[in-house]
């Protein structure tokens, strides 16, 4: 058996190769406890860093269904390859589902939780891909089950942690592991999975995942670049622990844990590549880049090290001011502008007028491969990146009705070029033009293409057209963020006479909110076009 599993695990390398090139865009989480918020919400975001994850954004209605009935699953729920959502099998359905919110990685039910996703890496024993595997649920999958079936972050941690034992994980980006930040109006947490290998089988009677989740501390801010960030696990710690039964059987059986050896088990370093794959592995700069630029924002008053070791950096930290839902939206676009890792800052960038030397208008933090390769600039991952599909943050206020409860801030393609649009839990529908793509057909009926193509029209002229971007989009976002304080009364008085009024209610203002952006998106391209094409005198 182990010569069989060497073997297998040989062939599987070659694979792993090829999928590696595929899917190593990664996405970047930052999570904000309740105490640690500048309005007592609780927040959390996602970068969904992949050029064509699915990111039309769709309500899906809850339903009641007859004892015994299946739901389908399905393989490529995110859409990232160029086909529709295939089914792969089906599970046992429950009689009652919640309506959620539909995009690549579903993020929000009428409920108000809300979701972030970032991949993480784990160690080739663990891993298992399609078409032979016998595991069934992909996190994006488990993602929906999650939403349609809880009402808080710990159900939904507990939907996901059973489904994915009993019917085994899928890893979906590549091979790797999956890293989820759970949010209600209470608590923040980050779950962690892992799948249980190539030789899994439902019939093995072994858990099909091994999982944990910690609680973010209610002070704290947890960054997720792309990295398992839980370290040692106290299951007995209720409150701030949750686990798979057998969480380090896995670590134990391969070797990675000796449980006589009186050491404590790190959950990070038994089951992560220490080193390998430039982006999965806990030494990669791709992860330690992300994790210097945002604790030092964080907290600028520590010494934080450029070049440290992944593993070094705490769990959580406490932000030395309070975040605003605006500051996660502000990290979320950065481009390590003030550090090593900074692409503009490149001297490559520096032309001479006259006897100085100055930076050219067409100096940008995001180089495409082309024009790095022509410049020697060398590539630093960002935070924010120009092929994102979507990006939002999430704000769950304690004390509010289900339709008010949360503010999904969404943001289409990069987040350092996007605006931001408010949308409610309550949401019965959204704009039509918003849930409509085709990533192969240009289209002014939809309102991704708008923000894809001012993301490009920006970056060809950056220094100049990005001010004009801001000018649009800075009183647009600061007009919604009052316009959300005023709805928030409107939809409450509303939600005390008739729940379904203010769904109603709710619904028109993010339909408007959603139309104010994508007009203001479509004008925005036709004045750049207008004043930065190359007919113009230069």
């Amino acid at each position: 058996m182990k010569k069989l599993r060497h073997g297998m695990l040989v062939v599987f390398s070659f694979l792993l190769i090829a999928l590696m090139a595929m899917s190593a865009w990664g996405c970047t989480d930052i999570v904000v406890g309740k105490d640690a918020s500048a309005d007592g919400s609780v927040i959390t975001s996602h970068t969904a860093d992949g050029a064509f994850y699915d990111a039309r954004v769709r309500t899906i209605p809850g339903k009641t269904f007859p004892a015994g009935s299946k739901v389908d699953v399905f393989w490529n729920i995110g859409m990232d390859e160029d086909f529709e959502p295939v089914k792969i099998g089906e599970i046992p359905q429950v009689e009652k589902t919640y309506t959620y919110f539909h995009v690549g990685y579903p993020f929000m039910n009428e409920h108000g939780v809300a979701i972030g996703e970032s991949t993480i890496g784990q160690k080739d024993e663990l891993k298992t891909f399609r078409p032979d595997a016998k595991a069934l649920l992909t996190i994006e999958q488990l993602e929906v089950f999650a939403l349609q079936r809880a009402k808080t972050a710990r159900e939904a941690i507990t939907v996901i942690g059973e489904l994915a034992e009993k019917h085994g994980f899928l890893p979906s980006c590549g091979t790797e592991g999956e890293s989820l930040t759970i949010t209600d109006a209470e608590e923040a947490w980050l779950f962690e999975i892992r799948s249980a290998g190539f030789m899994w089988t439902p019939e093995s009677g072994k858990p099909g995942a091994v999982w944990v989740a910690q609680r973010v501390p209610d002070d704290g801010v947890v960054v997720i670049p792309n990295m398992s960030r839980i370290r040692e696990i106290d299951v007995n710690d209720k409150k701030n622990f949750m686990a798979s039964k057998d969480y380090m059987q896995l670590a134990i059986d391969n070797g990675w844990y000796d449980p006589n050896s009186g050491k404590p088990f790190i959950w990070q370093e038994a089951y992560s590549p220490l080193t390998g794959n430039e982006d999965w592995s806990l030494s990669s700069m791709w992860i330690r880049n992300r994790l210097y630029t945002l604790y030092s924002q964080l907290d600028p008053s520590r010494e934080w090290d450029p070049y440290a070791e992944t593993m070094s950096y705490p769990f959580a930290v406490k932000p030395q001011k309070k975040l605003s839902v605006q500051d996660v939206m502000t990290m979320l676009r950065g481009h390590m502008a003030g550090t090593p890792f900074d692409m503009e800052a490149e001297n490559a960038w520096n032309v001479r007028e006259g006897d100085n030397m100055v930076k050219s208008p067409l100096a940008t933090p995001f180089a495409t491969k082309d024009v790095r390769n022509l410049l020697g600039i060398p590539y630093n991952r960002p935070i924010s990146k120009w092929d994102c599909a979507y990006s939002f943050v999430s704000q769950v206020r304690s004390g509010y009705p289900a339709p008010v409860r949360t503010v999904l801030w969404f943001g289409y393609d990069n987040p350092h070029t996007t605006c931001y649009v408010p949308i409610y839990s309550g949401v019965l529908e959204t704009k039509k033009s918003w849930r409509t793509f085709d990533r192969n057909t240009f289209s002014l009926d939809s309102a991704q293409w708008a923000f894809i193509l001012a993301d490009d029209l920006v970056n060809h002229r950056y220094q100049e057209a990005m001010e004009d971007l801001k000018a649009v989009r800075d009183p647009l976002e600061q007009g919604f963020a009052k316009q959300v304080l005023e709805a928030d009364k409107k939809a409450l008085e509303l939600a005390k006479k008739d729940p379904a009024k203010a769904q109603e209610y709710l619904t028109k203002f993010t339909s408007d909110c959603m139309e104010k952006a994508e007009k203001a998106w479509w004008q925005l391209n036709w004045d750049l076009i207008s004043k930065y094409n190359n007919n113009k005198k230069k």
